[in-house]
């Protein structure tokens, strides 16, 4: 396709980082809060670039010029794409960008819960639904910390035909679960409430759902019950049904509860604009030369030295806790509790808008003593690249 056009316009959400260098080169960039993306904004654009929170669709594009779409997120379920493909409009999302940090959003959850409830992760099973971009690196993790894993995927059972996909049933036994699925409401695989009162109530008395893949893949009144009544021991949530407007009850009964920020790593959000960035090129036909490399540089700061006189799961716990500290998105969360519910969906976007820079764990250099030399291991196969053993 050949566009005629003397200066190319994208509108982009400002939050994406680099956005602007990104494309510089080959358009003008128009970068807006999230909020201001609407019809009359995008008018005249030829690409327009979001985020989860932009809801793209016909009332968004009807009547624009728009010709692509971009979502530097891994999930899609805020833009229709029916309705782009309908339209010959095309779109790129950015699958896998964010996986890792999802994965150790998971397990900083494991290492908080183990601590808070006082049990050993190793011997206990954890069942992942959904062994994708982030299930796969989550499994991976998982083993690392000596749990057992048990895997569950549908579509990848019927592709591969691999007996180590289990059915949903078969993970009821786990001692947590923890899911990684899309949203979809239709088709063999829905996954719309499909944690809802019924399977629940199947899981395993006093064990732990995780959910960090969107909001309505669990009912939020089977939670909130399953919680009060104590069928569930712990619940973590980082996705809510009805962003921004979560239900205040959930918040103060869930064991950890974040704002939708587990996929939210640096590298997760650069991965996402590098991906978006080669898509929009490849579609228009630009040549741009920029590229993520020195927004991923390796931050310098002070290596983790580990205690020598702790336990090795404590001692772990700190490494982690100094690159991502999750029980403190827990305490902002619960702020909202404490202010009225008009200003409660205002207060969940802040969060989410201003959230700090977290870097992955790749980024630190960890000191570990002599004594707890097998956690060099483990550190190594949770990401850690810089690990050294003193003497």
């Amino acid at each position: 396709m050949t566009y005629n056009y003397d200066v190319m316009k994208i509108v982009a959400d400002s939050k994406i980082p680099f956005v602007r260098e990104a494309f510089a080169e080959v358009a003008e960039v128009v970068a807006l809060e999230t909020q201001e993306i609407t019809h009359a904004a995008v008018l005249d654009a030829d690409a327009l670039l979001v985020r989860s929170e932009t809801q793209v669709g016909r009332d968004l594009l009807k009547g624009t010029r728009v010709r692509f779409v971009g979502t530097s997120t891994i999930g899609t379920d805020h833009v229709d794409t029916s309705y782009l493909e309908q339209q010959q409009i095309s779109f790129a999302s950015a699958p896998g960008s964010n996986a890792n940090s999802v994965a150790e959003y998971i397990v900083a959850s494991l290492l908080v819960l183990s601590k808070r409830f006082g049990f050993d992760l190793k011997g206990k099973t954890l069942g992942i639904v959904g062994v994708g971009n982030v299930g796969s690196i989550v499994a991976r993790y998982a083993e690392a910390l000596s749990l057992n894993v048990l895997q569950n995927d549908p579509p990848l059972a019927r592709k591969t035909g691999n007996p180590v996909y289990k059915s949903l049933d078969d993970l009821m036994k786990a001692d947590m679960i923890t899911l990684h699925v899309p949203l979809t409401k239709s088709g063999p695989d829905t996954t719309y409430h499909l944690f809802d009162r019924q399977r629940i109530e199947q899981m395993k008395e006093g064990s732990i759902l995780i959910n960090t893949s969107r909001g309505s893949v669990v009912e939020t009144e089977a939670i909130r019950n399953a919680m009060r009544t104590g069928h569930l021991r712990g619940v973590v949530l980082d996705v809510w049904e009805k962003e921004p407007t979560i239900d205040a009850d959930l918040v103060s009964v869930v064991t950890l509860g974040t704002p939708h920020i587990a996929g939210y790593s640096y590298d997760g959000k650069v991965n996402g604009i590098v991906m978006i960035h080669k898509a929009a090129c490849e579609h228009f036909g630009w040549h741009s030369t920029w590229n993520a490399r020195g927004a991923m540089e390796k931050r310098v700061a002070a290596p983790i030295s580990l205690p020598a006189n702790s336990a090795p799961g404590e001692s772990l716990l700190a490494a982690i806790r100094q690159c991502y500290d999750i029980e403190t998105d827990n305490r902002n969360l619960r702020g909202m509790l404490e202010i009225p519910a008009a200003e409660r969906g205002p207060f969940f976007r802040r969060l989410r808008s201003r959230y700090p820079i977290r870097w992955e764990f790749s980024h630190r250099e960890v000191l570990v003593p002599a004594q707890h030399k097998p956690l060099v291991r483990v550190l190594k196969a949770l990401g850690f690249h810089d690990v050294t053993l003193q003497f």
